[in-house]
C-alpha cells in the first residue's frame, strides 16, 4: 500500500473519488453547505489525516489535475463566443460592474485586515482572494505573501459565492441571469463560475468573462494597493 501512495494514480483516484462521492451527496440532500468542493476537499483531507498520508505524496498526481485549471479556464471562451451577440450589447455596464467589483474587493479586504491589525503578511497573502487560485497564487509570489494561505482563501470564497451567492441575490431582488453571472464570476471566480453554469448558459459566460476581466485587473493593481498600504 504504501508504494501506491508514491504512484501519481494515487492522488488522481482520491480526488476524483471524493468528488463523485461529495456530487452524488449533493443530490440527494439539498443542503446548502453540501457543496461538492468544499465536501470533496473535507474528505481527501480526513483520507490523508486518516492513513498519514503527506500531502507530498497526494500531489504526484494531483498536480496533473491542477495543470487542468488553466485548460478549463480558457474552455470557458467556447461560451463567450456563443453569446457574444448578447454580450456586446451590454460591454460597457458590464465592464464597470466589474472594475468596481474588483477595486471594492482588493480595497475592502486590505482596510479590514489592517483594522483588525493583521500581519502585514496576511494582507500579501489575502488581498487577491476575489480570483482564481492560479492568478491568485501568482500575485501572491508578487507581493511575497504565503501561496498556501492564498490558495485556502481563494477556495473559501469560492465555495461560500457557490453557496449562498444566487441566494442571497435573489434575495435582494436580482434574478437577472446577466446580472448573477457578472457577480458570481467576479466575487467568486471558478467555483463561482460552476454556480453561474448551473443557473443557465448565458450567466455561465458572463461569470466566465467576469472571472477573466477581474483576474486582470486585480493582477495590475493589487501588488500596488499592497506597497501602499503596508510600504
Amino acid at each position: 500500500m504504501t508504494a501506491f501512495y508514491n504512484l501519481p494514480v494515487f492522488g488522481i483516484v482520491i480526488t476524483l473519488v471524493a468528488f463523485f462521492a461529495a456530487r452524488a451527496l449533493r443530490t440527494k440532500i439539498k443542503f446548502v453547505l453540501f457543496n461538492p468542493v468544499l465536501i470533496g476537499i473535507t474528505l481527501i483531507i480526513l483520507f490523508l489525516v486518516v492513513f498519514e498520508v503527506s500531502f507530498t505524496d497526494y500531489n504526484k498526481g494531483g498536480r496533473y489535475l491542477t495543470f487542468f485549471l488553466g485548460p478549463s479556464i480558457v474552455a470557458l471562451g467556447v461560451l463567450f463566443f456563443e453569446k457574444y451577440q448578447l454580450i456586446k450589447h451590454n460591454i460597457y455596464p458590464f465592464l464597470l460592474a466589474v472594475c468596481c467589483g474588483g477595486i471594492m474587493s482588493i480595497l475592502s479586504v486590505s482596510l479590514l485586515t489592517i483594522f483588525m491589525n493583521a500581519p502585514e503578511v496576511v494582507i500579501k497573502s489575502i488581498v487577491s482572494l476575489s480570483v482564481t487560485t492560479p492568478i491568485a497564487i501568482e500575485i501572491t509570489k508578487i507581493t511575497e505573501g504565503i501561496p498556501s494561505l492564498t490558495a485556502g482563501v481563494v477556495i473559501a470564497v469560492g465555495v461560500f459565492g457557490n453557496a449562498f451567492g444566487p441566494g442571497f441575490l435573489k434575495l435582494i431582488g436580482i434574478k437577472s441571469e446577466t446580472a448573477m453571472g457578472t457577480a458570481l464570476g467576479t466575487a467568486a471566480h471558478g467555483i463561482g463560475t460552476a454556480r453561474a453554469l448551473e443557473v443557465g448558459h448565458l450567466s455561465g459566460a458572463y461569470s466566465g468573462l467576469a472571472m477573466c476581466v477581474n483576474g486582470i485587473l486585480t493582477t495590475l493593481i493589487a501588488p500596488y494597493v499592497v506597497v501602499w498600504m503596508v510600504g
